[in-house]
């Protein structure tokens, strides 16, 4: 074997170990798995002491697969039907935060002396929040279909939506763009053309195709007919100037419009978690623990705009919607952090000259230290706070949202399907 195919899979054999030991502490201290595995990565990085990749940078083609598989999972639980019974929190209430988390971010951004670009790209990471780590929340405290529960799912499938549509918006920030509104508004030309051909196949020929496969009752070649489909979409979106992200978000719809969406997420779910906490950990890997003492101010500000911004923007939002008051608290707890998707659009900015290395990995530090914040202020909420909510929120514990502000996105919806506790 040759001395550099060795020393691949000598990183390999690092990198699953990293992810194995930092999957068990998570699971050990009963953290979110996905903290795990960034931890991991740190200790196999390149700023701590220890074993370290010789080439972190071969595995970004791992890291990559991990964001097909990601969003294309995405796209099979999506469904426009739940988002439309997700009630006006969700429809109005998403962009509406987006929107005003990223103007709080431009604020910040002016105190720090950041380009208006990067504070615009930091402002959209940090607004969305973690799927993956909410549902598993929820699941923990037995909270999935609660009122408040269903406001921060619905709210949180929004934003991946969001995320879609920000993917083919961030290039057209980047420096060197000569007519940007020229070059956003090609982009949706390309993406709608891209969409007719699609919609096509997903009502014509996929699930024709998805059945014959099916019959064959030979599930390898139903994986394979599946991964052929993201990464073909994937590819396909990527020829036209899109991202990777947008074609594998439009094959789960594709897949999803067939019925045999269930069948194709139980079969990609495995695969997909493997590539994911490969992502992490390659996340890991970026990321400078002396960033915490170099650059705290940073850090410090975004923790506190994802912690104390983001819940009252959400406490007010929800409250508009016309829930309760302990709704709204526990809505706004549950999405003050920020998750896998912000990593993705990071760096996508990252990667277009929109944000400096030293933004980039002081907002890895502060992702980091708001699900770890999360945990404790959502997941395991004390009961004396329970309490004071009851005391001091002037409604009972158990009162239902405003009828119109009803969801019904938890329940048996495809949203809840396929998530599993031990996704990260």
């Amino acid at each position: 074997m040759e001395h550099g195919s060795a020393r691949l899979f000598v990183d390999l054999g690092l990198l699953v170990a990293a992810a194995l030991g930092g999957g068990l502490v998570a699971r050990l201290l009963r953290q979110p798995l996905v903290v795990g595995y960034i931890l991991g990565g740190i200790a196999i990085g390149p700023f701590t002491p220890g074993p370290t990749l010789a080439d972190p940078e071969a595995f970004q083609l791992f890291a990559d697969i991990g964001v097909v598989l990601l969003l294309f999972s995405t796209g099979l639980e999506f469904s426009v039907g739940e988002l439309l019974r997700a009630g006006r929190v969700a429809l109005w209430g998403a962009p509406v935060g987006i929107a005003v988390i990223t103007a709080l971010t431009v604020g910040m951004g002016v105190l720090l002396g950041w380009p208006l670009a990067q504070s615009l790209v930091v402002g959209a990471s940090i607004s969305v929040a973690s799927t993956m780590v909410l549902v598993k929340f929820l699941q923990d405290r037995g909270e999935l279909s609660s009122p408040h529960g269903h406001v921060v799912v619905g709210i949180t499938l929004a934003e991946d939506l969001a995320v879609v549509a920000l993917t083919v918006l961030l290039p057209v920030l980047a420096p060197g763009a000569e007519d940007r509104l020229a070059l956003f508004g090609r982009g949706l030309l390309q993406a709608a053309l891209l969409l007719v051909p699609l919609l096509w196949l997903a009502r014509r020929v996929v699930p024709h195709l998805l059945a014959r496969v099916v019959r064959t009752r030979d599930m390898e070649l139903f994986l394979l007919v599946a991964l052929g489909i993201a990464i073909g979409t994937a590819t396909l979106t990527a020829s036209f100037g899109l991202s990777l992200a947008l074609g594998a978000f439009l094959a789960g719809l594709v897949v999803s419009e067939s019925g045999f969406a269930h069948e194709v997420l139980a079969r990609v779910l495995p695969l997909r978690d493997v590539f994911v906490a490969t992502f992490f950990v390659s996340v890991g890997t970026l990321v400078r623990p002396q960033t915490l003492v170099t650059d705290p101010g940073a850090v410090v500000m975004l923790v506190g705009l994802v912690v104390v911004g983001k819940f009252c923007v959400w406490y007010g939002l929800v409250r508009l919607a016309g829930y309760d008051p302990r709704t709204a608290v526990l809505s706004g707890l549950a999405l003050t952090q920020i998750g896998e998707f912000s990593y993705i659009l990071a760096g996508l900015g990252r990667a277009h000259g929109l944000v400096q290395q030293d933004v980039y990995e002081s907002l890895l530090a502060a992702s980091l230290l708001t699900i770890l914040l999360n945990a404790l202020l959502f997941r395991r909420m004390p009961a004396r706070w329970e309490r004071w909510l009851r005391t001091q929120l002037s409604e009972p514990m158990g009162a239902p949202p405003a009828p119109d502000a009803a969801v019904g996105v938890c329940g048996d919806g495809q949203k809840a399907r396929g998530q599993r506790p031990e996704s990260p």
